[in-house]
């Protein structure tokens, strides 16, 4: 059990772990900010499709209800935010995010949804740069995790105000 947490360990620290995530939306005053450690490392980038152990595709991490699959929100009636990840360790040494995407909360349900970013998005390229999902994943609605609800939750749904913690 040791091997396998220090195994997964390094996997993990070889990309980096997040230090930082900015949600902006035409509804924010500004951008929320994200900056403690304890709040934005369990939304590691490099988790999930993409990533393999022993062989076998990895189906938990990042800010995705992966096992639910793909879905087809209520796209028009959706908040809309743009999720940006930095991490510790980015390739191009630059202040770049390493990976973005789209997030939609249906205001009715209050069902979060994310979207990574598909071909045709000008965001796809530097996603893949970072991790490479594939096409059943990228260019799909997916249902977001209850983590990543609860964070939305707490930051910034309700709350206008730029955040910095």
């Amino acid at each position: 059990m040791l091997l396998l947490v220090l195994a997964i360990t390094t996997v993990l620290s070889a990309k980096g772990t997040t230090t930082r995530i900015v949600i902006t939306g035409s509804e924010l005053l500004g951008p929320i900010e994200l900056r403690d450690r304890g709040v934005v490392a369990p939304f590691n980038v490099w988790s999930g499709p993409g990533t393999k152990m022993n062989g076998v595709e990895g189906m938990d991490g990042f800010i995705v209800d992966w096992r639910s699959g793909a879905v087809e929100p209520p796209v028009t009636a959706l908040r809309q935010f743009e999720i940006s990840f930095y991490a510790d360790r980015n390739s191009s040494g630059s202040d770049r995010p390493v990976y973005v995407v789209s997030y939609g909360l249906n205001p009715l349900s209050g069902e979060g949804y994310v979207y990574l970013p598909g071909v045709a998005d000008p965001r796809h390229g530097a996603n893949v740069r970072s991790i490479f999902r594939g096409s059943q994943y990228e260019g799909h609605w997916f249902r977001a995790s209850a983590a990543w609800q609860n964070l939305m939750r707490r930051y910034v749904i309700g709350s206008p105000q730029p955040h910095q913690p």
